[in-house]
């Protein structure tokens, strides 16, 4: 299993909230990891979510004493792309595409509690700037389960949020793609995974994805996923490296011409990585180019992470349209990431590659250290 440079909880984000503080002048320790047991809906299993308003503590115990179970706490994962070939445009002016998506040990942690209510879903957030209203896709996803079942569920959702957004790693595809597997908990698992599956690209074309069990070749938008048992070892570790700025993803596809892109068959890149593994010949992204071409600091940032990295990892590449930098074969990112004060406010997290099994969700690594990132800091040297 991967060692870590994660401070509380998988990630490190070094942002104007820490300057106040002094770190080490040597990377975060590295941190062993343990697995923990996968929640899984049950008469017996109830998860205590907690609410600073206490009157509504108590009126989730009333709901307790009517229900089989009432609480549920799931990993949400992201994902990357280990390839991202862009084959066509659309004449409705969407782009199809043809990847492999591969969800990873990052993720976001979502506790579902049953609402009293009847009428309406309450979620909230532990970072700000996250829609809380039918925006999110969280909220959508339920909407959408109770339209295809006449379900009459509600629910109080807070979403741990751990993954960037604006990354290009799936984060808010994840959250809609749990929230449809936990409302399905809660109704007693009455869809199949592929009917889920199935409806979920209509409020997102990387939802489905997610049903997968956690390797697929992806084509069309994204929607039409291959599952694909185990082409990569679990140990394999990774360093992921975003930096503050996003990429918009549609100004990234604006600036695409498919006259510049690879013309690499993707099947002949799925069979080498089945056969052969990972290597930077495999790893084409097809977005990189015009993801440079609105962030150049992105492409700079790929350069420098290449160039150091040099027998550290086995490919260096962009994720889906950015704006995170992953390097494949080591957990450690460069050591300039430390050195360099234009790199103060990167999110930096490990990280491996995981599948789920079948009639499961995805299951957490969580660290064994927890700490506290306001009195954590380092020194440059």
């Amino acid at each position: 299993m991967a060692s870590s440079h994660l401070l509380c909880n998988h990630s490190l984000f070094f942002s104007s909230a820490f300057k106040n503080c002094g770190f080490s002048n040597t990377p975060p320790s590295k941190l062993q990891f343990q697995r923990t047991p996968f929640v899984k809906a049950s008469k017996k299993q109830l998860e205590i979510v907690y609410d600073p308003d206490e009157r509504l503590n108590k009126l989730a115990d009333e709901v307790d004493k009517e229900a089989p179970f009432s609480r549920l706490t799931l990993f949400s994962p992201c994902k990357i792309n280990v390839f991202l070939r862009i084959t066509n445009k659309r004449e409705d002016g969407y782009h199809d595409l043809a990847s492999l998506f591969h969800t990873i040990s990052l993720g976001d942690v979502i506790k579902f509690s049953l609402s009293p209510s009847k009428t309406k879903d309450r979620l909230s957030t532990n970072v700000s700037g996250v829609p809380l209203d039918d925006k999110n896709l969280i909220i959508k996803a339920l909407n959408l389960y109770r339209k295809k079942t006449g379900s009459s569920n509600f629910f109080w959702v807070h979403l741990d949020k751990k993954v960037p957004t604006g990354a290009g790693l799936g984060g808010g595809s994840s959250n809609a793609a749990t929230a449809l597997w936990a409302a399905n908990q809660f109704n007693g698992s009455v869809a199949t995974e592929k009917e889920l599956q199935q409806w979920s690209s209509e409020i997102g074309s990387d939802i489905p994805f997610f049903f997968s069990h956690g390797a697929a070749y992806c084509t069309g938008r994204g929607e039409f996923v291959q599952d694909i048992s185990h082409p990569l070892p679990s140990d394999i570790p990774m360093v992921l490296i975003k930096p503050k700025e996003a990429c918009s993803t549609a100004e990234v596809y604006k600036r695409l011409r498919l006259d510049q892109t690879s013309n690499v068959d993707p099947l002949t890149l799925l069979e080498k990585i089945s056969r052969n593994g990972i290597s930077q010949d495999v790893c084409i992204n097809d977005l990189e180019p015009p993801a440079f071409e609105v962030l150049p600091s992105l492409k700079r940032l790929k350069q420098r992470v290449t160039a150091a990295g040099r027998g550290q990892y086995d490919a260096v590449f962009m994720s889906g349209s950015g704006s995170t930098i992953v390097g494949v074969g080591s957990p450690d990112p460069p050591q300039f990431v430390y050195d360099d004060d234009d790199y103060r406010e990167v999110f930096l997290s490990d990280a491996n590659f995981i599948y789920r099994e079948e009639n499961e969700w995805y299951k957490e690594l969580v660290s064994t250290t927890v700490c506290d990132p306001l009195e954590t800091a380092r020194t440059f040297e």
